[in-house]
């Protein structure tokens, strides 16, 4: 019963270990900023904004998608993956055709430690 217990006792250790080290591993943004504020923008005048990140883990990331709140906004974003140290972007677009304040988000869906991270734009839109 003994020899059991050891044995259930060491590979739980091992798989926690594991976990552990796979996290650690894995790639990881540092945005430069996570909100954008565009203050009074002209109405019909689209504006665009680039988030830039810098990949801080030991992995590679790898965007798969950024999926804005509504139809009003598109994002562009690096498609190769970004190596260890290195810099990538998403650049999103709104489309300001209704005179209004606005607040709007993108959902990034990547490999990385935090698989969806969300960004946001915001201002008002004027005459």
């Amino acid at each position: 019963m003994k020899k059991i217990a050891t044995i259930c006792a060491v590979l739980v250790a091992f798989t926690c270990a594991t976990a552990l080290a796979q996290q650690n591993s894995k790639a990881e943004f540092k945005f430069e900023q996570e909100t954008h504020d565009f203050g009074k923008i002209p109405q019909n005048k689209p504006v665009s904004y680039e988030f830039v990140f810098t990949n801080v883990g030991t992995e590679p990331i790898i965007i798969s998608e950024v999926k804005p709140s509504c139809g009003c906004s598109v994002a562009e974003f690096t498609k190769t993956p970004v190596k260890p140290g290195d810099k990538g972007t998403i650049k999103v677009t709104y489309d300001a055709k209704v005179k209004q304040p606005f607040t709007k988000n993108f959902t990034v869906r990547s490999n990385t430690k935090t698989p969806v991270k969300t960004l946001y734009i915001k201002g008002e839109v004027t005459d």
